[in-house]
C-alpha cells in the first residue's frame, strides 16, 4: 500500500506555478506589441506565437499576460532580458483569465499564433517606470497534468502616465556608409569613365534596398545625419556611364544603376534639408588602424588630411550642404591615447567614443552627459553603449526586433528616471553599416519615443553640452584597447604598400599635361585603401591595394625608351637619335639626357626637353664629337620636369670610327684630278677660241660646242675609269620627328648616323 501511494501524483495546487524545464519547455515570441510605449487610454495589444517543443502534447493550454516589478536600474534591465525559464515572484502573476487566450491541445511540435489585448488602464500600473511584461503558456503534460508554465518570455513596457520633468536631451546618429565600389581604372575615354568592382550598390539604391530605407526612414526622424563622401561621390558617377568588372576580372560590362542614383540623392538631398550633417573624412579612414599600425610609415598620416579636407568639397558640390567636418569617428566608439591623437591630428577636435571604451570610474548613481573634456581643446562626445548596440542582431526576425525596441524604450527611460531633476544629454552612435530590418528597428524605436522622456538634440550641439564635472575624463592607454578589435586591423604592410602606391603616382603626376585624369581617381583609390569598410574583409583589402599599384605601374610604363641595339659613328661628329614612346591617351612632358660613360672620347651634347603627344612616339637627336675610335657605353635617362629620375635608364654601345688617312688619300687624289682635269678644259677652249678666229664668225658657235661635247665625254670616261670621282652616298636620314607610336621598335642591328 505505501509503494503505491508514493505513485500517486501530487496535488495540482503544489505544481501550478512550477518552472518549465529546457528542452521540454514550449518556446514564446512575442512578434508585435502596440503601442510601444502606452498611454493610459490605450489598448495594449501583444502578438506572437507558441512552439511546443515537448515530446507530447500539451493540454488545457492557455496564453495569458504578466506584468512583473517596475525595474530598479539600467542593469535590472540587462539581467531581465537574458533571463530564461519561469521564476515565481519575478514574473509576477496572471492578469484576468479575460485577456488570456485559450488553445486547448497543442501537439508535439506545432505551433499556434496568439494576439492579446488589454485596455492599459487594467494592467494596474502605479509609478512612472519600466514595468517587466511577460507572455507565458501554461498548460499540462503527459507526465504532469496539472496547469504549470511551460514557456514564458519577457519584454519591456515604459510607463510615463505625464510628460517628464526635465527631458533627456537624445542624439541620434543616422550613418550613411557603403563598402568600397570603386577601383583605380577608368576607360580612355575623353570622360574617364569608371570601372566599379562590382553593382552591389545599385541594389542598396533601389527600392527595398539597405540605403533607400536608410533615407526613407530617416527623413521624418529627429537625427543627426553622418555622411562619408565617398558614397556620395560614388553614387554621383553612378548618375552617368559607368563599367562594371567581369567576376572573372576580365573586361567589364555596362552598369545600369543610373536611375536608382539619382533618384536616392534627389531623396537625400530633401531628407538632410534643415538637419545637422556630419561628414566623416573621405572613404571613411581607420582611425585605430592608422594609430596602431599606419601612423610609423612615414607619409600615412598626410592621407587622413587630406581626405578631411576633400570631404567638405566633396559634400558641398554633390549634396549642396555644408557639413561638419570636426568629428572623428573611431571603429565601434573604442578609443585609446594614440586614437586620439591621430583622429585630433586632421582637425577634428571632437571624438565619438563609447561608453564601454571610456568607461566610468567615479562610481556615480547616474548615466552622466556624454561631453567629456580629454584634454588639448578636445571633447570626447560619449555614446552610450546600451543604446547603441540594441540594434546589432539579427532583426529580420519579428521576435528579435520587438524585444530590441523594447529595451532601447525601457532603457532610455530609465536613463531619464536615474536622475530626473539633472538634465543630460545622451548620444546613440548605432552599427556603420546597418542592414535594412536593423534600420527599420531603429526607426520604430524613435518613433516609439514620442516626445515623452526625451527631446532631439543635433550632435553639435551635444558637443557643446556641459560636461559633468564627476565624470570619467581620462582616456585609456593603448594596452586597453579591445584584442578583438586589434586583431582586424590593416597590417602595417597595408600602409607600406600604400605609400609605395603613392610615391608611384608622384613621380609619374609631373609628366602629365592632364593631371586629373590620373590624380584624382589613383588618390581616391589610395584613401579607399584605408577604410574601416575593410575590416572584415581583408583578403579582398590585400587584393584591392594590389589591383591599383599593378594598374598604376603599368601606366607608368607606357611611357618609356625604346630599346637601342650597338650604333656606329663613322665620324668625328654625328648624331645620335633617342625614340621616346607615349602610348598613354594623353600627352607627357620629360627632360631627355644622354650620358657618355668616357667623355674624353665621346662628348654629348645637353639634355632635351621633350613633349609627346598621346598615342605617339618622338625621335630626339643629340650631337656627338668623338676624339677616339673604339667602343664607348651611352646611357639614356629620362627625368621628370622636377628633376626626379622617370623609368629606367638604358644602356647602347656606340663604336666610333676616325677618319683614316688612306682615306684622306684617296679624297686628296680625287681632288687632285678635278683640277687638272679642268685645266685641260680651259686649255681646250682657248685652243678652240684661237682656230675660230682664223677659220672665221659663222663655225665659231658649232665647233665650240663639239669641243664642250669632247670634253664631257672625257670627262665623263675619266669617272669611269677613277672610282674617286664619285661622289660618296649618302647616309640615311634619321626617322621622322613625330610618328606614330607602331613605328617605335627598337633600332636595327649596326645602326649608322649621319654626319
Amino acid at each position: 500500500m505505501l509503494a503505491g501511494l508514493t505513485q500517486i501524483p501530487a496535488a495540482p495546487a503544489a505544481h501550478a506555478e512550477s518552472k518549465a524545464t529546457g528542452s521540454r519547455s514550449v518556446d514564446v515570441s512575442i512578434t508585435s506589441l502596440t503601442p510601444t510605449a502606452p498611454k493610459k487610454s490605450d489598448t495594449l495589444t501583444v502578438s506572437g506565437t507558441v512552439t511546443n517543443d515537448t515530446k507530447s502534447t500539451v493540454s488545457g493550454a492557455r496564453v495569458g499576460l504578466r506584468v512583473g516589478p517596475t525595474m530598479d536600474g539600467r542593469s535590472a534591465i540587462d539581467t531581465a532580458a537574458h533571463r530564461t525559464g519561469y521564476t515565481e515572484g519575478l514574473d509576477g502573476t496572471e492578469m484576468d483569465g479575460k485577456y488570456a487566450k485559450k488553445i486547448g491541445k497543442l501537439s508535439a511540435g506545432a505551433s499556434r499564433d496568439f494576439s492579446l489585448s488589454i485596455p492599459v488602464d487594467q494592467l494596474h500600473l502605479g509609478e512612472n517606470g519600466v514595468y517587466q511584461l511577460g507572455v507565458s503558456l501554461t498548460g499540462g503534460t503527459s507526465s504532469q497534468p496539472w496547469p504549470q508554465v511551460l514557456g514564458i518570455e519577457r519584454t519591456f513596457l515604459p510607463w510615463q502616465s505625464g510628460t517628464a520633468t526635465k527631458k533627456s536631451q537624445l542624439t541620434y546618429l543616422w550613418p550613411l556608409i557603403s563598402a568600397t565600389h570603386v577601383t583605380a581604372r577608368t576607360d580612355n575615354d575623353e570622360d574617364r569613365t569608371p570601372i566599379f568592382r562590382d553593382d552591389r550598390l545599385a541594389e542598396e539604391l533601389a527600392p527595398g534596398g539597405r540605403l533607400q530605407q536608410m533615407v526613407a526612414l530617416g527623413k521624418n526622424l529627429p537625427i543627426t545625419w553622418v555622411i562619408d563622401p565617398d558614397l556620395l561621390a560614388t553614387v554621383d558617377a553612378m548618375t552617368k556611364k559607368y563599367e562594371v568588372q567581369n567576376p572573372s576580372g576580365k573586361g567589364t560590362t555596362a552598369g545600369h544603376g543610373q536611375t536608382v542614383a539619382k533618384q536616392w540623392l534627389d531623396a537625400l538631398q530633401k531628407a538632410v534639408d534643415g538637419k545637422q550633417v556630419v561628414a566623416l573624412p573621405f572613404a571613411d579612414p581607420d582611425l585605430a588602424s592608422l594609430a596602431h599600425r599606419g601612423k610609423n610609415v612615414t607619409g600615412t598620416l598626410s592621407h587622413l588630411q587630406d581626405a578631411t579636407e576633400l570631404a567638405s568639397t566633396t559634400m558641398e558640390t554633390i549634396l549642396g550642404v555644408r557639413p561638419r567636418t570636426d568629428f572623428a569617428w573611431p571603429v565601434d566608439g573604442a578609443v585609446d591615447s594614440s586614437i586620439v591623437d591621430v583622429a585630433t591630428s586632421a582637425g577634428a577636435h571632437n571624438v565619438i567614443a563609447r561608453s564601454d571604451s571610456l568607461r566610468e570610474t567615479g562610481g556615480l548613481p547616474y548615466t552622466p552627459t556624454a561631453a567629456r573634456q580629454i584634454g588639448g581643446g578636445n571633447t570626447a562626445v560619449v555614446a552610450d553603449a546600451r543604446l547603441s548596440t540594441a540594434f546589432t542582431g539579427d532583426m529580420s526576425k519579428a521576435e528579435n526586433s520587438t524585444l530590441a525596441i523594447q529595451t532601447f524604450l525601457a532603457q532610455s527611460q530609465m536613463f531619464n528616471l536615474q536622475a530626473p531633476d539633472k538634465q543630460r544629454s545622451i548620444v546613440v552612435a548605432p552599427q556603420r553599416t546597418p542592414t535594412t530590418s536593423q534600420a527599420q528597428a531603429m526607426a520604430a524605436a524613435l518613433e516609439g519615443l514620442s516626445g515623452q522622456w526625451t527631446q532631439p538634440l543635433s550632435l553639435g550641439q551635444a558637443a557643446k553640452a556641459k560636461p559633468d564635472p564627476s565624470a570619467t575624463q581620462r582616456v585609456p592607454s593603448s594596452r586597453s584597447y579591445p584584442r578583438s578589435l586589434r586583431a582586424r586591423e590593416l597590417p602595417t604592410e597595408a600602409f607600406d604598400r600604400i605609400q609605395e602606391t603613392q610615391k608611384t603616382l608622384d613621380n609619374f603626376e609631373p609628366i602629365l599635361t592632364a593631371k586629373y585624369r590620373v590624380v584624382t581617381p589613383f588618390g581616391n583609390a589610395i584613401r579607399r585603401e584605408m577604410s574601416t569598410s575593410w575590416r572584415s574583409e581583408a583578403h579582398n583589402a590585400a587584393g584591392f591595394r594590389h589591383d591599383v599599384q599593378t594598374y598604376l605601374s603599368g601606366l607608368t610604363k607606357k611611357v618609356r625608351l625604346v630599346p637601342k641595339t650597338d650604333m656606329t659613328l663613322s665620324g668625328r661628329s654625328a648624331t645620335v637619335p633617342v625614340t621616346l614612346q607615349n602610348n598613354l591617351v594623353q600627352g607627357v612632358e620629360l627632360r631627355l639626357v644622354l650620358r657618355s660613360q668616357q667623355g674624353n672620347r665621346l662628348a654629348i651634347s645637353d639634355p632635351q626637353l621633350v613633349n609627346v603627344e598621346g598615342g605617339h612616339s618622338q625621335s630626339v637627336k643629340f650631337g656627338t664629337t668623338a676624339n677616339a675610335n673604339g667602343p664607348v657605353w651611352v646611357s639614356a635617362q629620362l627625368y621628370t620636369p622636377d628633376g626626379q629620375p622617370y623609368g629606367r635608364e638604358m644602356l647602347f654601345e656606340v663604336n666610333v670610327t676616325e677618319i683614316t688617312s688612306t682615306v684622306i688619300l684617296v679624297i686628296a687624289g680625287g681632288v687632285l684630278l678635278l683640277v687638272l682635269a679642268g685645266v685641260r678644259i680651259y686649255v681646250q677652249r682657248k685652243r678652240a677660241a684661237a682656230r675660230s678666229g682664223e677659220d672665221g664668225g659663222d663655225g665659231e658657235d658649232a665647233e665650240t660646242a663639239h669641243g664642250q661635247d669632247e670634253d664631257d665625254s672625257e670627262a665623263s670616261e675619266t669617272d669611269r675609269r677613277d672610282p674617286a670621282h664619285a661622289l660618296v652616298p649618302e647616309q640615311p636620314s634619321d626617322p621622322a620627328a613625330d610618328t606614330g607610336s607602331q613605328s617605335a621598335g627598337p633600332s636595327g642591328s649596326g645602326e649608322k648616323v649621319e654626319r
